[in-house]
């Protein structure tokens, strides 16, 4: 019996190590978070600063504020996220305080049962007269092994005394650790709030000056839209010729299947090209003001960065192709079998047609168009475009 109790009590303490380190790991996790989504609102404050009096594109510029609002919303509840669990932390170590006070009250008190037998025996004649007041052997070896134990006894008692006490201790440093950051993630709370409220406002501006100036944006946009049909129209045409050239004075090439087969089985985990957040996600939308007005279909996704940021590839594949493009600059297709990534608005590029490449391999550098720097990136399986963010890890 005492061992399946001496078990049950294992099992619990074993349990109790896993939550707390689960708990933390939680925390970590939502630290993390944090970092990132401050990463990619200060490179989003950095381009509308260095941008502002340089970009064409309302739209683009009502992009990147709606996505820090996102990011900072986020924030927000990362932090409401950290602080429901550092309550629940405090709560648990004022629990374990409770109990472990409980303890050393209770030690408290038998040891001062110990001190007053010890006290009251501390002459030795008595000690001998009790021994031979005994009824029998076995009575005074008991009475001997009482005496002779007391002093070893309070010894032990007071140690465990110490180390419950030394326990207590350290869970009220920690429950005070725990307050302090709790009361540190509330202000950075109230602060994110803050700036959120200034956001909206700006947001509220680009808005306001894109509804003074419909007719020149719906302008722009048209123009954009031509831009964007004549990409897809050459991207396909790209992916065709790879898939089947048509000059019957090449042989066609082979087509990597194995390579295709090992891209399929990094899907959602492939690297980013280049760190910075996402603005235009991959799919048909419609206009953020005028809310009846279809945007092109995008056929990938748009990501901001920091000027002359490194744009690198995806994964190991073959240069097929670079192209020009109005509103593009230039672009650069890569085939990994029968997957195709696709890499536009750079300024420069480090690799040439036919040239094999690996994964994380610099492909060029990204360009600023009409003041706005950003990344275009499409992946293709086949003849089908592809969300690129259910292909890229998680961040």
């Amino acid at each position: 019996m005492r061992r399946i109790v001496i078990g049950i009590i294992f099992v619990f303490v074993l349990l109790a190590g896993g939550a707390v380190s689960a708990v933390a790991q939680s925390i970590n996790d939502h630290k993390s978070r944090k970092a990132q989504l401050e990463k990619e609102i200060a490179l989003i404050d950095s381009q509308l600063r260095s941008n502002a009096a340089e970009s064409k594109d309302a739209l683009f510029q009502l992009s990147l504020v709606q996505k820090k609002i996102s990011n900072r919303k986020e924030l927000v509840a990362e932090n409401d996220a950290q602080i429901r669990m550092y309550s629940g932390r405090i709560t648990e170590t004022q629990r374990q305080i409770n109990r472990l006070q409980a303890r050393v009250d209770t030690l408290s008190a038998y040891y001062a049962r110990l001190v007053r037998a010890a006290y009251k025996n501390r002459d030795a004649k008595i000690w001998y007269m009790y021994i031979l007041a005994s009824d029998d052997l076995g009575q005074a070896f008991r009475r001997y092994s009482y005496f002779k134990n007391l002093s070893s006894q309070m010894k032990d008692q007071a140690e465990k005394i110490r180390v419950a006490q030394a326990e207590l201790e350290s869970e009220k440093k920690q429950l005070q650790e725990l307050k302090r950051e709790t009361e540190k993630v509330r202000a950075e709370r109230q602060k994110e709030l803050d700036t959120l409220a200034k956001e909206e406002k700006q947001s509220a501006g680009v808005i306001s000056q894109l509804k003074r100036n419909r007719k020149k944006y719906e302008t722009q946009l048209a123009s954009k839209k031509r831009q964007v049909d004549a990409l897809n129209k050459e991207i396909q045409r790209l992916v065709e010729a790879a898939m089947k050239p048509t000059d019957t004075s090449k042989k066609p090439q082979p087509i990597d299947y194995k390579l295709a087969e090992s891209f399929a089985a990094n899907k959602g985990k492939l690297p980013w090209p280049a760190e910075g957040p996402v603005v235009d996600k991959f799919g048909q939308h419609y206009h953020p003001v005028f809310t009846r007005l279809k945007l092109p279909f995008n056929n990938g996704i748009n990501i901001a960065l920091a000027k002359n940021t490194e744009v690198k590839a995806i994964f190991d594949g073959v240069v097929k192709q670079i192209v020009v493009m109005p509103g593009y600059n230039q672009c650069v297709l890569v085939q990994h079998g029968n997957y195709f990534s696709f890499y536009c608005k750079l300024k420069s590029t480090g690799v040439k047609a036919g040239d094999k490449i690996k994964t994380g391999q610099k492909i060029g550098i990204v360009d600023t168009i009409n003041g706005d720097t950003q990344l275009h990136l499409q992946i293709w399986k086949g003849q089908s475009p592809q969300n690129p963010e259910l292909w890229l890890r998680k961040r």
